[in-house]
């Protein structure tokens, strides 16, 4: 065991939460301080679809139809967080009507980054230095603070914890370990599911390469884990009748986009070269300047140093394994149209059924993550291969650059959660007249139906109704069934027919005109049309 293995763990403390005051308003962290979030946001429909879950009368499993009326919708498609819920349910007579905890969940993957992290590290440091500036330069990758836009994809430490499990033989040989850790990512993400799965498959090939008599166990394993994830993702909703978006390669990486911020005030020292819409965001795979320069140094080190046995501990011979899940990944992430320094290469149209199949990993720029984990921690690997005071100087100095170079992108992600030191709750719909209509409402239609053109007003006025327990006929999801599609495709037509539902409050935004037979009937609440008529 290394002096590194066996210094106390202070740090895996003191680290998350260095790290959530960098990034993030502590204030966040009050489960009863929501205005911040019903912003418009991603993370506003995470919090909503718990919200509605919690205060629904009759909730189904994972599954409330206080949002999109009277289908539901499964909280898996709000982006809420499925694991974090189950967590959640059983206390919910303990939390206030008003209820997030999406601060908490940063801070729990805060702290599970950094003791995975660690855990990978802890065995191969020379030294404590080199060890904890290895887990910072880990587990503190900028794609990770990118993603404060949709948290439950902050669950970076899924990746790592699949790492740390293929990293040793025998965890990796453990079916149950992986149905453990598998279980959970299906809970979280499908796309952490789809890294997770590449390197546990991994584990399947090595371990078929090395023993054909396997074959067929490992087949049986495979199966048995499939079987699970299909099990699942049927509680979740996911196989539902969903119409295919069509757009695979729209979100997808650019070529350029390990040393491209992407983005003005990403980095302090490396010029962001504007990308393509879609493809800034999604496809954001900054590495940061320190590991931008001590990633080549150890592929230069590895050359010079003496190469371990295949069978030393410090070996990274079993990586080799690994590789085909990786280079799959990194070819979705490009997708068939690829770009480079904002500009578009050449194109190839994949056949329609190819499409079609790809349409559930769309936003296919994240599933690089995993390989800039993985290289990551290779060139440490190789770097802790140094005596100790050199591995500890080059390892500063590494940190203290991408801290340097990442604190502009610290500062704007810390100001997206300000409102929370003392913002208001309804910025948008403040007047107490709205819980008035709502509490007399049978239930709330908006119009249009698609709630993305008033995405901030939907929020402030459904999370009013969740604790009202009044269905909200329209919902943001991430898959929207065909069915529900068409009813409400019906109901905005039979509205603008002028046929409204006595005790159906209609919320009208983005510019929607009122339909002459209905024009004194409506009137404005905070600037925004509504139309009421209580039942009989």
């Amino acid at each position: 065991m290394t002096l590194a293995a066996r210094t106390p763990p202070l740090p895996l403390l003191v680290l998350p939460l260095v790290l959530f005051g960098v990034f993030f308003h502590w204030q966040i962290l009050d489960i009863g301080n929501v205005g911040w979030l019903l912003r418009g946001t991603d993370n506003g429909e995470n919090a909503l679809g718990l919200d509605a879950w919690l205060h629904d009368p009759a909730p189904g499993f994972l599954h409330t139809t206080l949002l999109g009326a009277p289908e539901g919708t499964p909280l898996l498609f709000t982006d809420s967080n499925p694991l974090l819920s189950l967590l959640a349910f059983p206390l919910r007579w303990a939390l206030p009507a008003d209820a997030q905890l999406i601060g908490w969940w940063l801070l729990a993957c805060l702290g599970l980054q950094i003791l995975f992290a660690w855990l990978l590290l802890r065995r191969y440091a020379p030294g404590p230095v080199a060890l904890w500036c290895g887990v910072l330069l880990l587990a503190a990758l900028p794609t990770l603070f990118n993603r404060v836009v949709h948290v439950n994809l902050m669950a970076h430490w899924l990746i790592l914890w699949a790492v740390w499990r293929f990293d040793d033989p025998q965890r990796a040989a453990s079916p149950r370990g992986w149905a453990v850790l598998i279980a959970l990512t299906t809970l979280v993400h499908s796309y952490l599911l789809v890294m997770v799965g590449a390197i546990w498959a991994s584990t399947l090939l090595e371990r078929a390469a090395r023993d054909v008599r396997m074959v067929p166990r490992l087949i049986g394993e495979g199966l048995a884990m499939i079987a699970l994830v299909a099990a699942l993702a049927w509680t979740l909703g996911v196989f539902g009748d969903f119409a295919p978006s069509g757009n695979y390669g729209a979100f997808a990486m650019p070529i350029d986009a390990l040393w491209n911020p992407g983005v003005a005030g990403q980095s302090s020292f490396v010029p962001a070269i504007a990308q393509r819409p879609g493809r800034a965001f999604e496809g954001f795979q900054y590495l940061g300047l320190g590991l931008l320069l001590l990633i080549p140094a150890a592929a230069l080190l590895a050359r010079r140093l003496p190469r371990p046995d295949r069978t030393a501990p410090d070996s990274l011979a079993r990586y080799r394994w690994l590789l085909p899940a990786l280079a799959v990944l990194t070819l979705l992430a490009i997708s068939s149209y690829p770009d480079f320094a904002g500009h578009m290469l050449p194109r190839w149209h994949l056949p329609s059924e190819i499409a079609v199949a790809l349409d559930a990993v769309r936003a296919s720029g994240r599933l690089f993550w995993p390989v800039a984990y993985v290289l990551v921690f290779a060139a440490l690997r190789i770097l802790y291969r140094l005596p100790d005071a050199t591995a500890r100087r080059v390892l500063l100095a590494a940190a203290v650059i991408q801290a340097a170079d990442l604190a502009p992108m610290a500062q704007a992600i810390r100001a997206q959660s300000a409102e929370a030191q003392g913002g208001p709750r309804y910025l948008r719909t403040p007047s107490p007249e709205w819980d008035l209509l709502i509490a007399q409402a049978t239930d709330i239609a908006f119009v249009p139906a698609d709630v993305t053109r008033g995405l901030g007003h939907f929020q402030e006025i459904a999370w009013r109704a969740a604790k009202a327990r009044v269905p909200v006929r329209s919902v943001y999801v991430a898959r929207q069934s065909r069915a529900s599609a068409a009813r409400q495709e019906a109901e905005t037509a039979a509205f603008r027919a002028g046929t409204v539902v006595p005790g159906r409050l209609y919320v009208l935004i983005d510019g929607e005109r009122v339909p002459p037979p209905l024009m004194l009937r409506a009137r404005p609440v905070d600037g925004v049309t509504i139309l009421f008529e209580p039942a009989d």
